[in-house]
């Protein structure tokens, strides 16, 4: 089995790349860090001898560059994707009247765009194949507007409609969609809080990986379409 993950190497796009290789899995990663993903695959594949791990340097911004990703993907794995998680994204604080100048731009750019351009390059080979599962990594901020969550919530509520498009456009041709909405999850982007929160007050990245491979894991008559998970003492 294969995968193709978009920012896997932190967060929860790399407990899912750990979570996969730990089941051998082929995995395609791409990052903005040319270190992060040799560190990554190194790890990976030898901590698990039937992984194998391709890389590829990606600023998901870049649309000729998600599209080359994309290509790439399908050149080596002619046509047999499994499963696509459209992970890649960006989170900066603010609200809509005072956040910097640029932020809608770069936010749906890396949130949004970066999904829409590699789905479209890679669903013809799983329309081809008649199967396959497209996971798409929303949040919470996709339902629900929150102080200042701003440009972000915006870029976030695009993406839960462009899956619930997908979801009724591909249903047909055996190619499950579902969009996973995590709350307040240690990654990245919390990292400076680390001495200001308890480990529990945040869900782990794991736990968000542990669903999604429950939902890979269903059978071929049943999709999740949409999961929300909150740390269980709610929002911060």
């Amino acid at each position: 089995m294969n995968a193709i993950i978009t920012g896997g190497t932190k967060g929860i796009g790399r407990a899912i790349a750990d979570k996969l290789a730990s089941h051998g899995w082929q995995l395609y990663i791409c990052s903005r860090s040319k270190e992060d993903l040799a560190a990554t695959k190194t790890t990976l594949e030898g901590l698990h001898a039937d992984t194998i791990v391709h890389t590829a340097v990606v600023d998901v911004r870049d649309k000729v560059a998600v599209q080359t990703f994309g290509n790439l993907c399908l050149e080596q794995l002619g046509g047999q994707i499994d499963v696509l998680i459209n992970n890649a994204g960006v989170f900066y604080p603010g609200s809509i009247y005072t956040e910097e100048d640029g932020a809608l731009e770069s936010m749906i750019e890396t949130n949004l765009y970066s999904a829409y351009h590699l789905t479209r390059k890679l669903v013809p080979a799983m329309i081809n194949k008649k199967k396959g599962l497209i996971i798409n990594m929303a949040s919470i901020a996709s339902f629900m507007a929150y102080p200042n969550g701003g440009s972000y919530s915006i870029s976030k509520f695009a993406l839960r409609g462009f899956s619930k498009v997908l979801r009724e456009e591909l249903k047909e041709h055996g190619i499950k969609v579902t969009t996973v909405m995590p709350g307040a999850t240690w990654s990245h982007s919390w990292a400076g809080m680390k001495d200001q929160l308890p480990e529990s007050r945040l869900m782990k990245a794991e736990d968000i990986a542990d669903t999604i491979w429950s939902v890979i894991n269903l059978s071929d008559a049943a999709v999740v379409e949409e999961v929300v998970l909150r740390p269980q003492l709610g929002d911060l």
